[in-house]
């Protein structure tokens, strides 16, 4: 597979450690990056059902004003992915995921005793950003520790702790608001992140970079700034109307900064953003199906528990539950792509997964109603759902890490979670204005949603198996 400098088709070899990192242990890195990484992707999605206990605990704010909870989180994290990478690999994987977990677990703590609203979309500001900073340097750390034959087996076990935490927020979510009320989905975050920053202290080694240059200053706050622009109108376009000032001025800024960002890269000797990466055809198309897949998972996560709890009438509860046999084959699936897989099988694991979501949509399309069909309808499609994304995601980010070497890895892994959380935020974008087209108590909106999640996979699915023709000619 090629590198932005070279070919080969053997997986990257891992970065010495720094003198206090001898003797790491990959399965101690392994479950800190795991658990690190489950508790921030879990936060993506875990607040969506606790929406009608908020609207309780702040009856004088507005909806469109509860909605910053989830859309602060969602811009600070995507906008600040692709720099924290390249911050990880210059200055210190292990310092910045252990200040960043810290933080993390700080800004959960301030969002569970929120006095009033302002206060709590601050902290959840907070989380998003420093989430940013644990994933790219978490897998960063991993792919650093473990030997290249264990390596696709590692990363199938991260990707599974991310894909079951994305899949299973309702649920838990659903649980602890039911059992404790909207704060215990933040307070549950600090017992879990106090202990991963004190096991990581005694048990992470440490890596650096070459170089531990900043990278150009200006460049990261131009494509932070491009990134959280273009996310927030995509992410409050139905909000605000998709030809309203608003929405126009935010998502044409926001790509116009990204351009402007990206051109700098390719001029400055500390780049912002690794453009050189882009040249590295396999991490390219990886990424491209990785935004296409996201698009997918996002408006599916998104609509199948209003789905449930507006026609089907569950409790918030029942939904989380319903939701769950998704998450359980999301990780079962992970698991064993990253075990199982083969470096050239990668590219067929996305396309025939993909096409199956896509399927998975189309039935959806046909037989979803008003008629409760848990089992012989809902849960065989959150089976197949679940398993496909799953395994897609994980083949994906196997398939992007294998194409680097070991200096670049945070910055990669930044790289491909951004274009995974910018097209997450257009298939939400997505979702909320098919559902405000037809109303949000009627199963035709959800059935349309379901077309178009259909149609992202498909894309998807497409570009996979574009992966493999790039394979194909690498081989």
């Amino acid at each position: 597979m090629s590198s932005p400098a070279s070919t080969s088709s053997a997986p990257p070899a891992a970065d010495p450690p720094s003198a206090g990192g001898t003797g790491a242990r990959p399965g101690v890195v392994l479950l800190l990056s795991a658990g690190a990484t489950f508790i921030a992707f879990l936060d993506t999605t875990v607040v969506n059902v606790a929406f009608p206990d908020l609207a309780a605990g702040f009856p004088g704010d507005r909806v469109s004003d509860l909605s910053w909870v989830v859309s602060s989180y969602a811009v600070l994290f995507a906008a600040l992915l692709t720099p924290a990478g390249r911050i990880a690999d210059a200055f210190g994987r292990k310092k910045l995921f252990l200040s960043s977990l810290a933080g993390f677990t700080v800004a959960s703590a301030l969002c569970a005793c929120a006095p009033d609203l302002p206060w709590l979309i601050t902290a959840r500001a907070l989380q998003g950003a420093t989430a940013a900073g644990m994933i790219p340097a978490a897998l960063g750390l991993l792919l650093a520790t473990t030997p290249p034959q264990r390596l696709p087996a590692a990363i199938g076990a991260w990707g599974a702790a991310g894909s079951m935490a994305t899949a299973a927020g309702p649920a838990l979510g659903g649980v602890l608001v039911d059992a404790f009320g909207w704060r215990a989905v933040f307070l549950i975050n600090v017992p879990v992140g106090a202990a991963l920053v004190l096991a990581g202290i005694r048990d992470l080694p440490e890596f650096t970079g070459a170089q531990r240059r900043l990278p150009d200053p200006l460049g990261t706050l131009t494509v932070t700034a491009g990134i959280a622009l273009l996310v927030l109108g995509l992410t409050k376009g139905s909000d605000w109307g998709w030809t309203g000032a608003a929405t126009v001025a935010t998502v044409a800024g926001g790509a116009a900064l990204i351009a402007v960002a990206l051109v700098r890269s390719t001029r400055h000797a500390a780049p912002a953003v690794e453009t050189a990466l882009f040249r590295n055809r396999t991490f390219a198309v990886a990424s491209a199906a990785a935004a296409f897949t996201g698009a997918a998972l996002f408006g599916w996560l998104l609509s199948s528990p209003l789905f449930l709890t507006t026609v089907w009438h569950y409790s918030v509860l029942k939904a989380g539950f319903a939701v769950t046999p998704g998450a359980l084959t999301s990780a079962i699936a992970a698991v064993a792509v990253g075990k199982r897989a083969r470096p050239h099988q990668l590219p067929a694991v996305v396309a025939v997964s993909m096409a199956a979501f896509a399927a998975m949509d189309v039935w959806a399309y046909l037989d979803l109603g008003t008629d409760t069909r848990f089992l012989t309808l809902w849960l065989p499609m959150g089976l197949v759902g679940g398993a496909a994304f799953g395994a897609a995601l994980t083949a994906l980010s196997t398939a992007a890490a294998r194409s680097l070497p070991p200096r670049q890895f945070a910055s990669g892994v930044g790289m491909t979670t951004t274009a995974r959380q910018l097209g997450g935020s257009l298939g939400i974008a997505a979702t909320a204005s098919v559902i405000a087209a037809h109303g949000i108590a009627g199963p035709q909106a959800y059935r349309d949603v379901f077309a178009v999640c259909g149609a992202l996979a498909v894309v998807a699915a497409l570009v996979g198996l574009a992966m493999a023709r790039t394979l194909a000619k690498e081989s």
